[in-house]
């Protein structure tokens, strides 16, 4: 894999904006050290590389820290655009539909998902599920808005917005497992659901995409699963 200097991401598997992260490097081959890190106990080197969030992920690159994820993301892209493939689009406007589409997961997608994890009751969930499933029509509306009828959000391989959206899928792939939720659903949005089978498919997804299991796992542990509060049918 292609390096440049010294760089290393601080990070936590379960977290889908660590993933983005991840699946951005792979993109571009880039050789890293991942430092994991635990959110109960914040070490030094997270309080003094992300003193105002003081959260993962946080990508530092000869010795300066850079925060955010799709932050992250546009520099990996810019820092290694010599690299195969591009990650932002070519084009300012197709670009800037993507920063916005992508700022659009963050602000709504994901409050979204997690609520439906977060609820304490069926009846919530019910009604955090159709909230959810508001938002995921808004998302249909994105992928034929930017695919150009292509096979991704970036056209014919995968790109900033596919990262954006796809780094979420195994936490949506967890809660249907925990919940028997299906928030990208094949009878309501096939088109959106093909994208993120093959999006599953692709290498990025293969090779940085955890397993549902992992988000199962530390949901378990953060006392969010209660499988009591089921959706009603």
């Amino acid at each position: 894999m292609a390096g440049e200097g010294d760089l290393k991401l601080l990070g936590m598997v379960e977290s889908p904006f660590v993933v983005r992260v991840r699946m951005a490097l792979h993109l571009k081959g880039v050789s890293y050290e991942y430092i994991e890190q635990d959110l109960s106990n914040k070490g030094e080197l997270l309080l003094k590389n992300n003193p105002v969030h003081k959260k993962v992920p946080v990508l530092i690159h000869n010795g300066k820290p850079i925060c955010e994820s799709l932050a992250i993301v546009q520099y990996v892209g810019e820092v290694w655009a010599a690299s195969c493939p591009s990650i932002l689009p070519a084009d300012p406007h197709e670009r800037a539909l993507a920063r916005f589409w992508a700022a659009y997961v963050d602000d709504k997608f994901f409050p979204a998902w997690l609520g439906i994890l977060r609820a304490e009751t069926g009846e919530e969930r019910d009604k955090k599920m159709r909230e959810t499933l508001a938002v995921v029509e808004q998302l249909k509306a994105a992928l034929a808005q930017c695919s150009n009828g292509k096979a991704f959000f970036s056209g014919d391989s995968v790109g900033y917005l596919d990262l954006a959206v796809g780094c979420n899928l195994f936490w949506l792939d967890a809660m249907r497992k925990m919940f028997g939720v299906v928030v990208i659903d094949a009878s309501r949005t096939p088109v959106l659901a093909a994208w993120a089978d093959r999006f599953r498919e692709s290498d990025v997804g293969k090779e940085v995409l955890p397993n549902a299991d992992i988000a199962v796992e530390y949901a378990k542990k953060i006392q969010v699963y209660r499988p009591a509060a089921t959706v009603s049918k």
